[in-house]
């Protein structure tokens, strides 16, 4: 899966993607320091059953720290945006065009309000959150209206002459941005469109479409950034009771990339998410780096409980997305893969898979040729259709292949 970091310029995004990935990407405060998408790898927490069936893992895709599985996946930081992106200002074609394969979005805003729209440094408290919020809406909205609208009659009359398949149709013309049958069904249905007739739905339905769909294809959680500054606590209460249709996680990027950094380098002992951390040898810190952790204990992990950056990811992919965490295993009684390690994989996938959605996520050939799973924890045999639950153990037995 891939989560897609958005927002107007110089809001602390590259910032957040360092924190998230420890990549290493120009951090300044200026606007459109990030031109070229960055890429890397963040990890979700998910619990590693380790402790529950007291077994030593032996993780391949992932990693285990202290009973905590740690789930890779893909993180991109697009260039930022700007108002009229979506008809080509600033590095607008190009930021949604590398947006097009994320499966959600973390909204980067500047919660202290010290950027203007344009991404110009301002003074704190100048520039009202909410208003980034909204813009940022119009932008993705107009720019998924945009591919929609585009030979858009000639579609709608396709539909009608042919009788095609509504959700089918619009599904396959919006496939390159990972639009889904079942997203067009809920979308229009939202909306109240003629399904019939698509060639009467006007200008203003397809944009009340679009804006539908782009909540359901590309949700998005916020990380109300920079929570350290004092006006952000207002701000931030402000985002809650205004923007009640999203998730806000107070966050401090710049924070978690000082404890992450001085964890790699063995100053400090920490893991992300804690609203703690242990200082290795205090002879080894200067008085300046000192003085930076006693700040970001009292500003950020005292008063928000974490720096915000694991949170929002979490959230992003377990209460956005709804993924849950499966574990597939080749033997039942010893929790092992055929090379005999323990517990060796971690998937996420969908709330409402089966088992055999997991074979098919495991090879193509075990979902073709699945027969029965076992569930580990109960040895209790299950079939094709049984709906996974969160953190299942599960064995997939197939027929031979082909």
């Amino acid at each position: 899966m891939i989560t897609g970091l958005v927002g107007k310029t110089n809001v602390g995004k590259s910032c957040f993607f360092a924190a998230a990935t420890l990549v290493e990407v120009p951090i300044s405060n200026y606007p459109f320091t990030t031109i070229d998408p960055n890429r890397g790898i963040a990890f979700v927490q998910g619990k590693c059953l380790c402790k529950e069936f007291n077994v030593e893992c032996n993780p391949r895709n992932s990693q285990c720290k202290d009973g905590l599985r740690l789930i890779p996946i893909n993180i991109i930081d697009v260039a930022g945006l700007v108002p009229g992106a979506h008809m080509g200002r600033g590095l607008g074609n190009k930021f949604l065009d590398d947006l097009r394969q994320a499966d959600a979005f973390i909204h980067i805003v500047d919660a202290a309000g010290s950027t203007d729209e344009e991404g110009r440094p301002c003074k704190p408290g100048t520039r009202d959150p909410v208003d980034d919020v909204r813009f940022l809406e119009v932008e993705l909205t107009m720019w998924m209206y945009g591919i929609i609208r585009k030979d858009w009659d000639k579609l709608a009359r396709r539909i009608e002459g042919e009788k095609l398949n509504i959700y089918h149709a619009i599904a396959e013309r919006l496939s390159g941005i990972g639009v889904t049958e079942l997203d067009v069904k809920k979308a229009i249905g939202l909306v109240g469109l003629d399904i019939v007739y698509p060639s009467r739905w006007t200008d203003e339905d397809l944009k009340k479409f679009a804006s539908e769909l782009r909540r359901i294809n590309k949700p998005m959680i916020i990380a109300a950034n920079k929570a350290d500054i004092p006006i952000a606590e207002e701000n931030i209460k402000r985002l809650k009771e205004e923007c009640k249709d999203y998730i806000i996680v107070p966050t401090s990027s710049e924070a978690e990339l000082l404890l992450r950094r001085a964890n790699e380098k063995g100053l400090i002992e920490y893991t992300p998410g804690n609203k703690e951390f242990k200082i290795n040898d205090l002879k080894k810190l200067d008085p300046k780096q000192i003085k930076a952790l006693e700040l970001v204990q009292g500003l950020i992990l005292n008063k928000w409980g974490s720096t915000g950056v694991q949170e929002a990811i979490d959230k992003a992919v377990f209460d956005l997305l709804k993924l849950i965490v499966i574990y597939p295993v080749e033997d039942e009684n010893k929790l092992t893969d055929k090379d005999g390690n323990v517990l060796p994989d971690a998937l996420l996938l969908p709330q409402g898979s089966t088992a055999r959605d997991l074979a098919y996520k495991i090879h193509t050939d075990l979902g073709e040729t699945f027969v029965r799973a076992i569930d580990c924890r109960t040895k209790r045999h299950i079939s094709a259709d049984y709906q996974l639950k969160n953190y299942d153990v599960i064995k997939i037995i197939a027929t031979a292949g082909k």
